[in-house]
């Protein structure tokens, strides 16, 4: 008598099998094996400072559905794994690490920082691949790639001299988001906007020519007026067309303020005097129609500012603290100098009114700071001319976004695409090859590191102090962990991708931009399909993070219900394309399904002593047609499922047949038959069903 427990034990299991598969090779993929077609998917890299959270949970096991139901067809399958180096991220942790010894990074010095923090990759770098393992991920782990190995900064090295090379590279004055915190300019997609109960000031400009009469103007940003260098109306507003053209003065400021130079410009004294101009960009309905304009300290106002030849006055330092621009209030903190202007333009009857004013307010997506609008000379990706074969292929069909109302979302954002800031002010990443003579200053933008400058010979040389934006090593994803920009057997065999697995929310951060990459580096699309799943949420629908206690922890899950459990149950979750609501309840429900098939497993073998497989019986008995025309019924629906991303259909359809098709109809149908004679022919339909059943569920609940 066979003696199987009563109850499922994941933990006997899980570590077993997985060391068995990995040991055996059966995620691997031959680039050399031209009898089977081909599939492959490149993993979203997670960060290399992270440790599993429930959305790699559901990345994961969506991409791993895919790629072990291909497998299963017999695909030479390539699941082409990897980590990110999450530039700000880990130099945030090892920042906090140094900060324990009382010391910053500049305290020990960019080489010996970057020494800490490769050796605090090397530590700790590993912990979510291990997670991964956990969860039964399939990856060729034999091929896992870091984006600052060797070979791959040799791809972003690449990419970069090749555009400027083509003039889509370029240092420039701009606008750019700029982190106090963090000290590093951030792209535009790397800003959290969130909505602030705030403040509008109503201040009054004194006119030049009648200082007792004022144009009024609202700002949500009070301490930045000490950088206005013009007040703007709109050219058809009638209330002020008899303005335009007269000065105002600067309420309390009495001193002479120093332009930022841009390009060759020398900077110039900009006097508290300011015009009043006219420009179609102001909304009339905003305020009282006349906005202070600040090109220094915002984006709109740096449109302005250049359409009419304003200087431009920095009034913060980067640590967003008030710099000699700002008089009487140099050094004080931006809140602070906000406080204090506020108090004494009161006392002085220049505020008319204060209205609350609910807007939007960007934060650094990393430290959640609020990003400070700064003028800096930074390195640029013109972007409009490789969005546009991007559109174009999405357009075309050449790509398929799925869900499809994904697409318009994509097209809003490449048609309206900004110029790319890749340039961050930090130390950890790849370093911008660009190379500065100190004699002659002559700058070569170069792969290799020149021993002398290539026009006067000196060898007096540094190279850009900056980092490429982490964003600039993983749009090259699908192409460089395949060897790019050499021609390998592995790029030639495996690319483009089949299909890219993402969250819907890094379309613009990641999946746009790796679109725009292949075609501009491979002439071809990196992938075919983009399939874009929601968010994890609790509960409630509300956001999970660890300030607001409502952390889901993937690992202790695992550890309590198993792999399989946690697997199961957030795919039978997943609506189509939406967030998704996720919590204890469910992981209960994946472990009643997973004790549901152990115990409809341990039933057939307690009843099989004896028992020897020789084929399905000649003679079927009627309830054994239904079941295997059920079973050929769900065969077919799981394959059509797959094939159209339906995964939640597909999760259902199988705990469906099992759950009420096969245990509470077939087994209870078949129990009197393995009391009697009858016995091998209903054991023998029932093992075949239940191993095809097993086989087909094996990519959702591997163990």
């Amino acid at each position: 008598m066979m003696n199987i427990p009563k109850r499922y034990n994941h933990k006997e299991v899980e570590e077993k099998w997985y060391k068995f598969w990995e040991e055996n090779g059966f995620f691997k993929a031959d680039p050399d094996d031209d009898s089977r077609p081909r599939y492959t998917i490149s993993m979203p890299p997670p960060n290399v400072t992270g440790i599993i959270h429930i959305g790699h949970v559901l990345n994961n096991t969506l991409q791993d559905i895919l790629i072990r139901w291909r497998r299963l067809q017999g695909f030479n399958v390539l699941w082409q794994p990897g980590t990110d180096h999450a530039g700000i991220a880990t130099q945030n942790v090892v920042e906090k690490e140094l900060a324990k010894e009382g010391k910053t990074r500049f305290d020990v010095g960019r080489e010996e920082f970057v020494r800490r923090v490769w050796k605090w990759k090397e530590e700790y770098g590993s912990r979510i691949i291990n997670q991964l393992k956990r969860l039964g991920v399939s990856a060729d782990w034999s091929r896992a790639k870091f984006t600052m190995d060797p070979d791959m900064y040799r791809a972003v090295i690449e990419a970069f001299v090749r555009l400027f090379e083509k003039g889509l590279i370029y240092r420039g004055v701009r606008i750019i988001n700029w982190c106090p915190r963090c000290g590093t300019a951030l792209a535009d997609d790397e800003v959290e906007h969130e909505e602030h109960d705030g403040h509008l000031w109503y201040i009054r400009y004194p006119l030049v020519d009648e200082p007792d009469r004022f144009i009024v103007v609202a700002t949500t940003r009070p301490e930045t007026y000490l950088g206005d260098t013009a007040v703007a109306v709109h050219p058809d507003d009638e209330r002020y067309k008899h303005l335009i053209g007269k000065k105002v003065r600067l309420p309390m400021v009495d001193w002479i303020r120093k332009s930022y130079a841009i390009g060759n410009q020398e900077p110039v004294d900009v006097p508290p005097e300011i015009p009043i101009i006219a420009d179609e960009l102001v909304d009339p309905e905003f305020g009282t129609g006349a906005v202070k304009v600040t090109p220094a300290h915002d984006p709109n106002d740096y449109e302005m500012g250049m359409k009419h030849n304003l200087p431009f006055v920095l009034v913060m330092n980067k640590d967003a603290r008030m710099n000699e621009n700002a008089g009487p209030y140099r050094g004080m903190d931006r809140y602070e100098a906000r406080e204090r202007i506020v108090e004494e333009l009161k006392q002085l009857n220049f505020i008319e009114k204060i209205e609350a004013h609910k807007h939007s307010v960007g934060h650094c997506y990393r430290c959640h700071t609020v990003i400070e609008p700064y003028l800096s000379e930074q390195w640029f990706v013109k972007m409009r001319p490789l969005a546009e074969p991007a559109i174009e292929a999405v357009r075309k069909g050449e790509i398929r976004i799925i869900p499809k109302r994904f697409e318009k979302i994509y097209f809003h954002w490449l048609e309206n695409v900004r110029d790319w800031c890749i340039s961050r002010q930090i130390w950890w990443g790849h370093r911008i090859p660009v190379y500065y003579c100190k004699d002659c200053g002559e700058i070569t933008v170069s792969v290799e590191h020149p021993n002398v400058c290539p026009k006067c010979g000196s060898p007096n040389i540094e190279q850009d102090e900056d980092v490429l934006d982490t964003w600039f090593s993983s749009w090259l994803w699908p192409f460089s962990t395949l060897g790019w920009p050499e021609k390998t057997k592995w790029l030639e065999k495996f690319y483009p991708n089949d299909v890219l697995v993402s969250g819907w929310d890094i379309l613009f951060f990641w999946v746009a931009r790796m679109v725009m990459a292949g075609y501009e580096f491979m002439k071809e699309k990196p992938f075919t399909d983009i399939y874009l799943h929601g968010l994890v949420r609790d509960e409630r629908g509300e956001k999970i993070s660890k300030s607001k206690g409502n952390f889901i922890d993937p690992i202790e899950y695992m550890e309590r219900y198993g792999a399989d459990a946690l697997r199961v149950s957030i795919v039978l979750a997943l609506p189509e394309g939406q967030d998704l609501r996720f919590g204890e309840k469910r992981m209960e429900g994946g472990r009643n399904f997973a004790n549901k098939i152990w115990n409809a497993s341990r039933l057939l073998l307690l009843k099989s002593e004896g028992f020897e497989w020789k084929g399905l019986p000649d003679k079927l008995e009627l309830e054994d047609r239904w079941i295997l025309t059920r079973l050929n019924e769900t065969i077919k629906a799981v394959t059509d499922g797959l094939e159209a991303f339906e995964f939640n259909k597909v999760a259902n359809q199988l705990y469906d047949f099992f759950w009420h098709e096969y245990c509470d109809w077939y087994l209870e149908a078949i129990k009197p038959r393995l009391a009697d004679d009858r016995r091998d022919s209903a054991l023998a339909v029932a093992f075949y069903v239940l191993e095809r059943y097993l086989k087909l569920l094996h990519p959702i609940m591997p163990y």
